[in-house]
């Protein structure tokens, strides 16, 4: 069906994907449309935002776009200077220099600390948006790159630094190197100045994992322990699917011992704790954060204490161990509550700190940029749909101090949001589940009438929450709504919220994401031809799966990135780490089930159904999904007679990434095709 769609070089595909470009830019490239991508432009590259930063030694550190550097620059500040936009920040590289010296497009992936010299690191540079990675010593006191230092090849990588001379690196440099799924599989012990493969191997995962990988913690260079009698904490990992893998601990022999935990959890460590947070009941209920003695040496078990346990509608949306802390966020009910455990204290109490009350997300991050730097200073980061991010601290080295917030900046506003609202409300799901969302409501609309763009994900455990957009407050403010749906196959709710569509179970999610569009329906917001559905990826299956199986509820379908040939996803390298998401197609039952709802399988004549408008976007280089999914849903349904439109990018890779004109344009272009859609009269 359409295979020749998948040969990217193929001059019947190229032909396909220029004519499709240039009657997608023909038809919504409008004035409107030039309104937007100057006003979402404006806002990338505003230089008055919330400035998140990082310190490394002496220096706190921003990456950011402007008018005249739409790549971005890195800048640095004195670390005893407020991280505020009117700080003397000074420019250390400048990308889009590079990338013109280079005659490439590199997009900025951030940076790898040397925790034995703090201001040297790692640039990690993204190849034109895609997932290999390049990896470019640089030296922060000198603002140069380092003359024969670290320069890996652009592969799927990551890295850690070992010493100051070397790091383990873990690159797809060829088949040996990587797994399956084209992630990489081997570490290497790699020198400045070594080609990766001569570097000699440090640690292998199986070909049949997804990926391996490498994390080194030395108590005495964080000043935790006293040098030469404390060696350094060296934990190897090998993943055997997207959220299981099983974690290795080196004794003093050199040999690896499997630690004793279930596979199924997420995992982090410090130099005498590690914390774990539990996907099935095999030891402790799902969805519990437990915390336990780190077992540097072989023998005995050590008992584990559980920090949390959810309630209904309760999960841990974020955890980390830090120096002499635990720090966990549960999402209650959509809410977010912070929580600390002092380390140092055996049984200590936990300790909620109270959060400002208009906050919806909270995300929480160190300040320095490395465990071995520094101290515990935590930034805590809130935001909502209709509030403006906050940064705040809390100085939790600071034992003298009482643990309360301390305001450090907000973000501007990016809307005028007086008179708007933002609901969490329930739909019921066609098997009497209970689906939560959130409506963010603009100040003036119709009942009945009220244009809806409706976002979803539901799968990986990836949990979505209210955050705060410029372009999103846009929308609100020309009258549309925005609605974020919290359906099973993500991990809003834990991790029985996720298993319950994964596999066989996919069905639900899809039932979950049309029981909101008809709640929305039925609670008098809107009708079915103003609601839009949009998401990305596993987000690109939900909305070509509402296109075919769930017409009648939607008037617009804004599907990017898309998995949509659920038969064909796993020939492509990426994706034969999401048969244990889907299921395999290779099996005679799953590649039934899988067939039932493939959005490419299910396609209908026009003479049969009317699909509602929709708009299918991708880019040429996105190897994680790739483009063929989207050729050929666009050329299948424009073969049976209806008349999709469809938008491919030359670069962005899957996260849609580029210079600020490319994102504007991207996103300009998906908010032009809503804007003649459903927020154009019509009937249902």
């Amino acid at each position: 069906m359409h295979l020749h769609l998948e040969r990217d070089d193929d001059p019947l595909t190229l032909k396909f994907v220029a004519e499709k470009d240039a009657e997608s830019e023909r038809l919504l490239m409008t004035p409107e449309f030039e309104a937007d991508r100057t006003a979402i432009k404006d806002m990338i590259e505003r230089e008055d935002r919330l400035i998140a930063t990082t310190r490394r030694g002496n220096w706190l550190f921003d990456f950011r776009r402007s008018a005249d550097h739409p790549l971005g620059r890195w800048y640095r500040l004195p670390a005893d200077l407020a991280p505020l936009p009117d700080a003397p920040w000074e420019p250390i590289f400048d990308l889009d220099a590079f990338c013109a010296a280079e005659n490439r497009l590199w997009l900025w992936r951030g940076a790898l600390t040397c925790p034995w010299e703090p201001t040297r690191v790692l640039l990690c540079l993204s190849d034109g948006g895609s997932d290999p990675m390049r990896l470019v010593e640089f030296d922060c006191e000198a603002k140069s790159i380092v003359e024969g230092g670290f320069d890996t090849p652009a592969v799927r990588c990551h890295a850690t630094w070992l010493s100051r001379d070397e790091i383990a690196y873990f690159g797809s440099i060829d088949r040996e190197s990587s797994t399956r799924s084209g992630w990489p599989r081997v570490g290497r012990r790699l020198k400045r100045g070594q080609a990766p493969a001569d570097a000699p191997v440090l640690y292998a995962a199986a070909d049949s994992d997804i990926y391996g990988a490498c994390s080194i913690f030395d108590p005495a260079l964080a000043g935790l322990a006293n040098e030469g009698t404390a060696r350094p904490i060296r934990i190897f990992t090998a993943g055997h699917e997207i959220g299981r893998a099983s974690h290795f601990i080196e004794d003093r022999d050199g040999s690896l011992r499997r630690i004793d935990l279930p596979e199924d959890i997420d995992f982090r460590f410090n130099h005498s704790h590690l914390a774990w947070l539990a996907k099935t009941d095999e030891r402790i209920p799902a969805g519990s954060l437990a915390l336990q003695p780190l077992p540097r040496e072989p023998g005995g078990g050590e008992t584990a204490r559980i920090l949390f346990s959810p309630a209904e509608r309760q999960s841990i949306s974020q955890f980390l161990l830090m120096r002499e802390w635990c720090v966990f966020v549960v999402s209650d009910n959509m809410r977010p509550r912070l929580f600390l455990l002092d380390l140092t204290t055996p049984d200590a109490d936990i300790r909620e700190i109270a959060l400002p009350a208009d906050v919806q997300t909270v995300s929480v991050q160190p300040l320095y940029s490395d465990l071995h730097l520094g101290d515990d200073t935590l930034q805590i980061y809130g935001s909502g749909f209709l509030q403006p991010p906050s940064c705040f601290r809390l100085e939790l080295s600071n034992r003298r101090e009482a643990l309360e917030l301390r305001h450090v900046a907000s973000s501007p506003t990016y809307f005028d949001s007086e008179g708007m609202t933002s609901l969490l409300l329930e739909a019921t799901s066609e098997d009497g589940t209970k689906v939560p969302y959130h409506i963010a409501l603009p100040k003036d609309w119709t009942k009945g009438e009220l244009p809806v763009l409706m976002y979803g994900y539901g799968g990986f455990d990836v949990s979505l929450g209210p955050h705060y957009s410029g372009v999103i407050g846009r929308w609100l403010e020309q009258g549309g709504a925005y609605v974020m749906a919290y359906i099973r196959g993500g991990g809003e709710f834990g991790p029985n919220w996720h298993r319950a569509a994964k596999g066989r179970g996919r069905h639900r999610a899809f039932a979950d994401f049309a029981a909101v569009a008809r709640d929305l329906v039925i609670r008098g917001y809107t009708k079915p031809s103003r609601i839009a559905a949009n998401g990305g990826s596993n987000g690109g299956l939900l909305t070509g799966v509402m296109a075919t199986r769930y017409p009648q509820d939607f008037g617009a379908i804004w599907c990017q990135v898309p998995v949509l040939d659920m038969t064909r996803f796993h020939v492509f390298p990426a994706g034969k780490a999401w048969i244990d998401e889907y299921g395999d197609p290779e099996d005679p039952a799953d590649r039934a089930y899988l067939l039932g709802y493939s959005p490419l399988h299910n396609v209908k004549p026009a003479s049969e159904v009317a699909y509602p408008p929709i708009y299918i976007e991708s880019s040429s280089n996105d190897d994680r999904v790739h483009p063929s999914h989207a050729r050929r849903f666009a050329a299948q349904l424009t073969a049976l007679g209806h008349h999709p439109l469809f938008h491919e990018f030359a670069s962005g890779g899957h996260g849609g990434d580029g210079a600020s004109m490319q994102l504007a344009t991207r996103t300009a272009l998906g908010y032009s095709f809503l804007r003649e859609t459903i927020m154009k009269s019509g009937s249902s």
